[in-house]
């Protein structure tokens, strides 16, 4: 193993996966023993059964069905909501509305909105806000028999092992996205400025060191790259990160997440492997100290609350590095509208690392919450979302001919642009109900699409198997040791994450022997057990 290598990520993008999750993803199940299928029914025949979906529930006292998403609304979200109501109170004697958590602050609103006991009748759940946790909590219903009654178009639709993927304790709590995805971390920067300056192309960290060196000594008015360490290690289970980018030997089949400290390889996924405590990781910080001294990035990292693809965008920022290819595209359109002389260059770790997964059923999907008061009616409304053509365009894409029309090569395109469309693609944060059936793409998407023919091409590079998504982790047997770590990790990590810490070797040191007397050690070891339990039940 290349040292210095394959922690670096885990501390150049501690945000990467959870911000790149935050653009949304569908599920990576295969179809039967297929991994690379796709569900097959189709749209018109799935819709063709509408009106057999409602001949098992009751739908004769309208009801206002309450729904949870993820950010901040669209501008034009109540125009949206009119419209949705006035199908809905006809096909299902329902309305609905649609509320939003905003990004602030997200885990403590999502929690609080799970345990306050408020009526709330469908809810985005994922792997990356701990879905299966809460549903070992109790927080949503079983839909093992609901589906089947109130939906049993999408029952049908949705394949076996797509459901199979969502359960937990043998129940299924969630309707899970079915459009195929990958979500890797991928860098963006400005591949004009890299050819401008004349920096070698983006393919390790010494190429990217060059590129931000460059736009350091060139472009005063411009940060190199995101103020990377705000929020860090606060808040999870360990630190979301890039994985192996620039390593060649090494991948996690964590889909790069950190927990406590550990990763292992997709060859032997059942080992793990103390990252805090190898020689990697503190040359990973040395490294990162000696960006931060070059001044890659703000003094006020640490409390920064800007938007890093927004900083881009406005030019303010020179590189991204908590990204995956879904916000890489969102951010190409939008530099395309906006800054049609620029020009935009990636670099996604499958491309270097040699090793990629698709995402988990989980990742992006809808639940009933324990305090429904209409289970049935929601799972009938969140069918029409998925399977019902006007439903679907109309919260996916908006309103056509006001908020966008359909290309004669079939491609989605915007009407205005961001300052004056007030529902772009997506807008509603609707990841989990794409139809692959239907779906449409801004042309820009393309260059996603792009990406994930060329995993799925091979070029020497592995699909392999998202397993961290269907572990379920119980930390009652170390939950005091786990929030007493929490607070070392933002103490004494965050700085030396940041480069913050002039003596990194004592630095990490003193990280280890807080980390050890807040109880890493049990942490790691009942984990440990935990997911080598789980390896084995799945056999792994």
């Amino acid at each position: 193993m290349k040292k210095g290598m394959t922690g670096f990520i885990s501390a150049l993008s501690a945000v990467v996966l959870f911000t790149g999750a935050l653009t949304g993803c569908g599920s990576s199940a295969d179809k039967a023993a297929d991994s690379s299928a796709a569900p097959t029914t189709s749209v018109t025949a799935a819709t063709s059964t509408a009106a057999a979906s409602q001949n098992g529930i009751d739908t004769s006292k309208e009801v206002e069905l309450q729904f949870y998403m993820l950010g901040n609304a669209p501008r034009d979200l109540e125009i949206i909501q009119t419209k949705v109501n006035e199908l809905a109170r006809k096909d299902l004697n329902c309305t609905v509305k649609f509320n939003y958590t905003t990004w602030s602050d997200t885990n403590t609103k999502y929690n609080l909105l799970l345990s306050s006991g408020q009526p709330i009748d469908l809810m985005f759940t994922a792997d990356w806000m701990n879905y299966n946790q809460y549903a070992k909590k109790g927080a949503f219903k079983p839909l093992d028999e609901v589906v089947p009654k109130a939906a049993p178009d999408l029952w049908k639709w949705i394949p076996e092992n797509y459901w199979n993927g969502c359960k937990v304790e043998g129940k299924i709590y969630t309707i899970p996205a079915t459009w195929k995805e990958y979500v890797p971390g991928v860098i963006v920067y400005r591949e004009d400025l890299r050819k401008k300056y004349g920096t070698p192309e983006i393919k390790d960290i010494t190429s990217l060191e060059a590129y931000l060196e460059a736009i350091k000594k060139n472009e005063p008015n411009m940060i190199p790259t995101e103020e990377l360490v705000a929020d860090w290690g606060i808040g999870g289970p360990g630190f979301t990160a890039w994985g192996p980018i620039f390593e060649q030997t090494h991948t996690s089949n964590f889909g790069a997440t950190v927990p406590y400290g550990l990763y292992n390889d997709y060859k032997n996924p059942s080992q793990l492997i103390d990252y805090w405590g190898s020689e990697e990781f503190v040359n990973d910080m040395k490294t990162l100290r000696r960006w931060q001294e070059k001044g890659f990035w703000s003094k006020s990292a640490l409390s920064t609350k800007e938007y890093p693809a927004d900083e881009f965008e406005n030019g303010k920022i020179a590189c991204v590095m908590a990204s995956n290819p879904g916000k890489y595209a969102t951010t190409l359109s939008k530099v395309r509208t906006n800054h049609p002389d620029w020009e935009v260059g990636y670099l996604s770790a499958p491309e270097v690392a040699g090793y990629v997964e698709p995402v988990h059923p989980i990742h992006n999907g809808f639940a009933v919450p324990k305090s429904s008061e209409n289970p049935e009616r929601a799972v009938a409304f969140y069918s029409k979302m998925v399977l019902d053509k006007t439903y679907n365009y109309l919260t996916e894409y908006g309103i056509e001919g006001k908020n966008y029309k359909i290309t004669e090569d079939g491609h989605y395109e915007m009407i205005g642009d961001t300052t004056t469309n007030g529902f772009a693609r997506e807008a509603m944060n609707g990841w989990a109900w794409r139809n692959p059936e239907i779906q449409l793409f801004d042309k820009s998407f393309d260059a996603v699409l792009d990406i994930f023919k060329k995993y799925e091409a091979g070029n020497g590079i592995v699909i392999g198997e998202n397993l961290f998504g269907g572990f379920v982790e119980d930390y009652a047997p170390y939950q005091a040791e786990r929030t007493a770590l929490y607070q070392v990790q933002s103490q004494y990590l965050v700085p030396l994450m940041g480069g913050f810490v002039a003596d990194v070797d004592k630095g990490a040191a003193t990280f280890r022997e807080k980390a050890k007397g807040a109880g890493l050690e049990k942490i790691q070891a009942e984990f440990t057990k935990q997911w080598q339990a789980y390896c084995k039940s799945i056999g792994k």
